[in-house]
């Protein structure tokens, strides 16, 4: 009987490579040694395991560890990934027809929730990943009705935004910030680097990507009380009824390590990598600058003379397989469970390593956004299939992105540019629905 995913899952768990992506137990955690005999985890809301929705017992004693863990005013679980928590985080701050001012660099179940929710969305241009006071001030003076701000930090290649900064400057203007903070989960343990530490009034964070999770699992971190009453309600409005309990119980047990080991191990980490961040610095392979996740290992390929692509390949044929890469960077998500031996890997790679001339940086950039039609417009609206490189200078009615990293190069409703179609091409994806 053919089983082609399980036998790809197969050959891959075989060839042992040392796994620098989610999830963030990689794939050799003990905190999750539990639930080695999974199918007998695999439960539902029977007598005594409580009910996600309507949770009052183990459920919402766990989740009120977790809260405590994340000095939080309640957090709650998702066994629908960061997904679920931020839908249910725009939707406890912004209503149908509200004004909600996204960060560029939203990922695009942020934009899809836009058009759920019928919201209607600024859009802010980050500076080198980042979003700063003096990129968001000027919107929130021009946009007074603005319902919140969302922003994505830390961003894919690690780099974090000034949300100090950045709540200050919110509440000044009586407006929450919502922070994706999907690859920031750890931060927590990571000397006050957490959002929510920094005034955030809610985040999103996907616990499986950095820390011992299964796929999936995720908390919804609510910093503002006025918000916690109707969290759970909200998780109702998008989340499936049948959680799954494994996924669950894996945030349970990773809360349970966090508390116990967490700041040890993270602070360890934090050393190795920075110790790889030199070795690379000194072989011609600069890492990611300014205020960055002081565990992710983003590596700036073209500044040495190669496309993230060529190092990506370079990686894996040396046992070591990436999380991501692109045109100009290559990342690693390296988490306390890699052992001595897979991070010694990759400092054998890196002492072989031989920079070349410096390429010139990916020609794509974010301009303005030329917005047409709100993205509820656009994903509903009826349209036609183009290649992309004639769809140029027409209105896109989805949102396009590789993933990883899941960030859309057009948004619908946009027009699309004939960089953003370049860029599409360069990303493997040649056709678009166009009005």
């Amino acid at each position: 009987m053919a089983k082609p995913l399980w036998d790809a899952m197969e050959r891959y768990r075989k060839k042992e490579y040392v796994r620098g992506h989610t999830p963030g137990h990689s794939g050799h955690a003990a905190p999750l040694a539990p639930l080695a005999s999974m199918l007998s985890y695999d439960l539902t809301e029977a007598e005594g395991l409580d009910s996600f929705f309507e949770a009052s017992g183990p459920i919402a004693e766990a989740e009120a560890l977790a809260s405590r863990l994340f000095g939080s005013a309640g957090t709650v679980f998702s066994a629908g990934g960061c997904t679920l928590a931020i839908q249910a985080m725009l939707a406890l701050a912004a209503g149908p027809g509200q004004t909600v001012i996204f960060g560029r660099n939203a990922h695009r179940s942020a934009v899809n929730t836009a058009a759920l929710l019928d919201l209607r969305p600024v859009w802010a241009l980050p500076a080198d990943g980042r979003i700063t006071p003096a990129v968001l001030e000027p919107l929130l003076k021009a946009h007074p009705d603005t319902a919140a701000v969302f922003i994505t930090s830390p961003d894919y290649y690690g780099r974090l935004s000034p949300i100090g900064a950045l709540s200050a400057l919110c509440r000044r203007y009586g407006t929450p910030l919502l922070v994706d903070n999907a690859h920031g989960t750890h931060l927590r343990f990571c000397g006050g680097l957490h959002p929510l530490e920094q005034g955030a009034s809610m985040t999103a964070d996907s616990a499986h990507k950095t820390l011992p999770a299964l796929t999936g699992g995720a908390f919804l971190q609510v910093g503002d009380p006025a918000y916690l009453a109707a969290a759970r309600g909200k998780m109702a409005l998008f989340g499936s009824t049948s959680p799954s309990y494994p996924i669950m119980a894996s945030l349970d047990l990773c809360r349970d390590w966090c508390e116990r080991e967490g700041r040890i191990a993270f602070a360890g980490l934090a050393e190795k990598v920075g110790e790889l961040r030199k070795l690379s610095q000194e072989r011609g392979l600069p890492a990611e600058e300014g205020a960055c996740d002081p565990v992710r290992l983003t590596l700036r390929a073209s500044a040495a003379g190669y496309t993230g692509w060529e190092l990506a390949k370079d990686l894996l044929e040396n046992g070591v397989s990436c999380e991501f890469a692109d045109q100009s960077r290559v990342v690693l998500i390296l988490t306390p469970f890699h052992t001595a031996k897979e991070l010694l890997r990759i400092e054998d790679w890196l002492r072989r390593f031989r920079p070349r001339p410096p390429l010139a940086q990916e020609k794509y950039a974010w301009g303005a956004v030329r917005q047409a039609m709100t993205p509820r417009e656009a994903l509903f609206a009826a349209g036609k299939r183009l290649a992309v490189e004639k769809a140029a200078g027409k209105v896109a009615l989805e949102a396009l992105c590789p993933c990883p990293p899941g960030i859309p190069v057009v948004l619908p409703g946009e027009i699309l540019s004939a960089d953003a179609a370049e860029a599409l091409k360069n990303s493997g994806i040649f056709e678009i629905k166009v009005l």
